[in-house]
């Protein structure tokens, strides 16, 4: 699409987020434009947190330890500090999508997990557990997610925009003015987060490029975009329409907004959803107790590799003169 944005002058490659502009990036070359975005991070109790002694809520991953120690110590064996839920793979890929080592090597053609960089978000995900900052379930053991936030079970969970209306409808009226959102605490300071949400494209084989690039232009718009996000709650992937009312009057939006400008993509492979997946297996190995920290990391990589063996065998004949 570099030659259509080029010759469009209402796409303000500026204006959008730029780990959300890179979703569309591949070597450099730029095949779609981002709709709308989305990203996870804390949502949590402040109440909790200040009874724990917290008075703010935590940047770094220093911070965060003092506060799930503190909010454990305070609510006792029967409830926790943070809610990851074993089926989940997010909450660990975001902890890894901070490390500055990629997920991906050589091209995405291996497995990078045994990096330091993914060993130190592994460590710190098993230590919520090891703990017992962290219950070891699935989302389908808790009755509710929303009612348990209520009751004080768990005072973080990580999770997307999407529950900002849930919480909103679902909160019973004594805690409906005691809860919040945060950025996601990185290593050293308020930290990246995984970009997600849809990225619009043109097939280049199609007959109708005019108008479908037209329909790209209109649904990425900023005016679109915010009242896209009006009829859905979806988060604009523009910066612009962050200005509107809607979204800088909702406290619940503003920590989405600062965290979209830190969000990354992930390895752009068409083989990462099948990765993801492993992530998900191989930690919940890990979490109880089948393997240490070095056992899941390279397990992760054996995984991976194999998967990505018809990949690497494509991109090598690929290259043979």
């Amino acid at each position: 699409l570099g030659a259509k944005i080029a010759a469009t002058p209402t796409v303000d490659v500026g204006d959008f987020f730029p780990g959300m502009w890179d979703t569309g990036v591949i070597d450099k070359v730029t095949y779609g434009l981002p709709w709308y975005a989305e990203t996870r991070l804390p949502y949590y109790r402040r109440d909790l947190l200040a009874k724990a002694g917290i008075a703010s809520p935590p940047r770094d991953w220093a911070e965060w330890r003092i506060a799930m120690a503190a909010i454990k110590r305070e609510v006792g064996p029967q409830r926790y500090a943070i809610l990851l839920p074993l089926n989940e793979f997010e909450p660990l890929l975001n902890l890894a999508i901070q490390q500055p080592d990629p997920l991906l090597r050589d091209g995405g053609r291996y497995g990078n997990f045994r990096s330091a960089g993914f060993k130190r978000a592994l460590a710190f995900y098993k230590e919520m557990f090891d703990k017992q900052w962290a219950p070891l379930v699935t989302n389908n053991q808790i009755s509710n997610v929303w009612d348990e936030f209520g009751r004080g079970l768990f005072t973080f969970y990580i999770n997307g925009p999407w529950n900002i209306a849930e919480f909103k409808k679902r909160l019973p009226a004594d805690v409906a003015s005691s809860w919040m959102t945060m950025p996601l605490p990185g290593p050293d300071g308020p930290g990246a987060s995984v970009a997600n949400g849809v990225t619009l494209v043109v097939f280049k084989k199609s007959k109708h490029q005019d108008a479908a690039w037209q329909w790209v232009q209109f649904l990425s718009s900023a005016t679109s975009q915010q009242r896209f996000h009006g009829l859905t709650g979806d988060l604009p992937s523009r910066r612009s329409p962050w200005a509107s009312t809607a979204l800088s009057g909702d406290p619940y939006a503003q920590a989405y907004r600062d965290q979209l400008e830190r969000a990354r993509p992930t390895p752009k492979v068409p083989e990462w959803e099948r990765i993801s997946g492993e992530i998900l297996l191989v930690a919940e190995q890990m979490v109880h107790g089948e393997l240490d920290v070095d056992g899941a990391a390279a397990e992760l990589d054996r995984r991976t590799d194999l998967i990505l063996a018809k990949r690497r065998s494509m991109l090598d004949q690929a290259a043979q003169p």
